[in-house]
């Protein structure tokens, strides 16, 4: 054994002087590998400077941002080169004596011990070629060892510690003193305490041992070292390193606004993502969506988002996708994700009907039982509360969100002009003609984002001209402003959507909607309760609110002001506490007149105007919707039963209701008065059924076929 030592001693000293005969290799400088390190997460900051979230942009590893030697906590330091490198400051970057110690204990006992000092893992750590699985060839080693004598001529000593604790892996995939100590503790490097660094320190030789395991040899560690930490200190470190997770970012409040940052690609080096977001705004919509779903969830509601911007500008203040522990869909992003946009789109609707000069905010409405024809039968549509309020103002109709109304006021400017208007005011997903949503396109048939939503009542509160949103600041969107709406009737829609005394009659004077100072607000619910909806406007800010499950189950019982609208309130309350929200001055062109409804239920009240719809008396004037046939509905085919008496086979012809005169002309010919429903004995054939006025002028028209043989009409 002796003569074994003393040859083992001998190559050892060739070898050194072989090494220092041959050239230097090359290796690069520290300042070059420190500005190499790239974190695996990827900060983006809010306005003004303040991480809101962290990206994950390497799936690799989980790396955070290089870590000084100074910030480094002194008990790790001296806990790693206990446990790695005890004679670190006092080799030059090989440990002879742990070399002959290692090949000695080879040679007596078959068991490996490690040789390699911190300067030779760095070594290792910087060089691809040295970094291969499992033991390294002696070529390796000599490699190794010739490139840590290098670096310790060329390095620091400090420099070399330095790197090693910032590229060293602790446990699974965190790299890095600052991941290791973020994930498994919750600290910065600064802030670990011995009991950690000296699990941390033990860890390192073997990242993904067992508790037990780990356990032990961190005990040893501190009894090698002379340690203070109890042994309960020690073993409750242990098994927080042990069970926590690695996955998830330090910070987490913007998950999916900064994805859609990354989607316009990441930046080359270390530099932030940079956005239009206040970390301030954004922290308040996250912990208000969760506490209006924690208070709603048994009534089957786990989703929501959120989403705020500056009226002037377009930039997005929050963003809130989804309600992140609360759903089982996380990852869904609930602000671009199109859905049923319930009675949102009335006040655009309106607008148009305004703007056209086809109604005035004083202009009544029959809020009664309709039934319209369509491809798939009668559409019979309902108010929410399942009533009907007879003759209303417009004011009352939108305010207080009557869907019969709504229905007829589509049927005034046509659905194909409504789809046109949405489109121009950025709703890319109604991408069909009018006829395809039908009059339930009134109601929100259509599906929308709440981004494009909250886009087009912002353009309502910057007085109908639209632009993008901005959720980068150097982000110069295409186009200047466009004006979509007309400024006259978007104050009229604004002031009615504000009008708390209007809403009333369904929403009650004290409800979520009513803010301290002035905004407008209008809420939606989809069918079958798939979606709550509330959006609304200040002169200085726009804030919409969606609840709802991404699965597209139905909520229980969840109205617009018990799901939605609590959490806009919140919001829209805390961004105007420092002053009041006024209203917008009225354009010009707008003029007041006095308005009786005698009769009606309304007060008697001071109304808005457009220029040249003012009303020649204070009376309050009916705003009818064009009669339609309802029945039979057009393309309809009659089968002849021959089985069954003719004078049991009857067509019905049926027309909404109309205060005129109309007729009925089939064919060419006058069928008779359409004061009601008549029984037509049918005739085979193809028919064509005409509504008209009395001077036979057509106001509507379908087609329909009879099929069958003339026996069958005999009795």
């Amino acid at each position: 054994m002796r003569r074994a030592a003393l040859a083992l001693a001998a190559a050892l000293l060739v070898l050194a002087g072989w090494l220092l005969c041959r050239p230097e290799p090359s290796v690069p400088t520290f300042s070059e590998v420190r500005a190499a390190h790239r974190p695996s997460d990827l900060p983006v900051l809010d306005r003004d400077g303040e991480v809101v979230q962290e990206l994950r942009v390497d799936a690799t590893v989980r790396r955070l941002a290089w870590a000084p030697l100074t910030e480094i906590s002194s008990a790790l330091q001296a806990a790693v080169i206990a446990a790695e490198d005890r004679r670190f400051y006092a080799h030059a970057g090989v440990d002879a004596s742990s070399l002959l110690a290692a090949a000695w204990q080879q040679i007596t006992s078959g068991s490996r011990r490690g040789a390699s000092t911190i300067t030779m893992q760095v070594a290792a750590l910087l060089s691809p070629d040295l970094q291969a699985a499992g033991s390294r060839s002696l070529s390796q080693k000599w490699h190794q060892a010739r490139r840590a004598w290098t670096l310790e001529r060329r390095w620091s000593k400090a420099e070399i510690l330095e790197t090693y604790l910032n590229r060293v892996t602790f446990r699974g995939e965190l790299q890095g003193v600052g991941a290791a100590a973020h994930v498994l503790f919750g600290k910065t490097p600064h802030g670990l305490g011995e009991a950690e660094a000296i699990v941390l320190a033990a860890l390192v030789r073997s990242p993904n041992a067992t508790r037990a395991v780990l356990s032990r040899r961190a005990l040893a560690l501190r009894e090698a070292m002379g340690g203070t930490a109890s042994t309960d200190e020690v073993l409750a470190s242990t098994s927080r390193a042990r069970e926590a997770p690695t996955a998830r970012p330090r910070t987490a409040l913007a998950a999916h606004a900064a994805r859609h940052l990354a989607a316009g690609g990441l930046p080359l080096g270390p530099a932030p993502l940079r956005s239009t977001l206040d970390a301030r705004v954004q922290r308040l919509a996250v912990a208000s969506l969760h506490r209006q779903l924690s208070a709603v969830a048994e009534q089957h509601v786990r989703d929501g988002a959120v989403l705020v911007v500056d009226n002037a500008s377009g930039e997005v203040l929050g963003y809130v996708g989804s309600s992140g522990g609360l759903s089982a869909a996380a990852q869904v992003d609930g602000v671009r994700a199109r859905r049923q946009a319930g009675s949102t789109l009335k006040p655009f609707l309106y607008s148009l009907a305004l703007e056209r000069r086809l109604l005035t905010a004083g202009s009544l409405l029959d809020d009664a039982p309709l039934e319209l024809a369509t491809a798939g039968g009668l559409y019979r549509p309902e108010n929410y509360d399942n009533r009907f309020r007879g003759l209303v103002s417009v004011r009352t109709a939108l305010a207080g969100s009557l869907n019969v109304p709504a229905v007829k006021v589509l049927t005034l400017v046509g659905a194909d002009a409504f789809v046109l208007r949405l489109r121009q005011l950025g709703f890319e997903g109604v991408t069909e003609a009018g006829d395809f949503y039908g009059p339930a396109l009134a109601l929100g048939s259509a599906d929308v984002s709440l981004w494009e939503l909250v886009n087009a009542y912002r353009t309502l509160a910057n007085g109908g001209r639209w632009s993008a949103l901005q959720l980068a600041p150097d982000q110069h969107p295409a186009g200047a402003a466009r004006r979509v709406l007309d400024a006259q009737a978007t104050y009229l829609v604004s002031m009615i959507l504000g009008d708390r005394e209007s809403r009333s009659g369904t929403f009650g004077l004290e409800s979520p909607l009513g803010t301290r100072s002035w905004t407008a607000v209008k809420t939606g619910t989809s069918k079958d309760m798939r979606d709550n909806w509330c959006v609304g406007f200040s002169q200085r800010y726009t804030v919409g609110v969606w609840v709802g499950n991404f699965s597209g189950e139905a909520m229980r019982d969840v109205s617009g002001t018990t799901g939605a609208a609590p959490v806009w309130l919140e919001v829209m309350t805390w961004l105007h506490r420092d002053g009041a929200s006024p209203p917008p001055p009225p354009p010009a062109g707008l003029l007041t007149r006095p308005v009786r409804f005698p009769g009606q239920g309304e007060p008697d009240r001071i109304e808005w105007f457009l220029q040249g719809t003012e009303p020649r008396e204070a009376l309050a004037e009916l705003a009818e919707a064009p009669a339609r046939i309802v029945a039979p509905v057009d393309g309809t085919i009659v089968a002849l039963d021959p089985d069954i008496p003719s004078g049991r086979q009857r067509v019905l012809f049926e027309r909404s209701a109309s205060r005129r005169a109309l007729r009925w002309l089939l064919d060419g010919s006058d069928v008779g008065p359409a004061t009601h429903a008549i029984a037509w004995l049918p005739r085979p054939g193809k028919h064509i059924l005409v509504l008209a006025d009395g001077a036979a002028r057509p106001i509507d028209s379908v087609s329909f076929e009879v099929r069958g043989s003339p026996e069958s009409l005999e009795d």
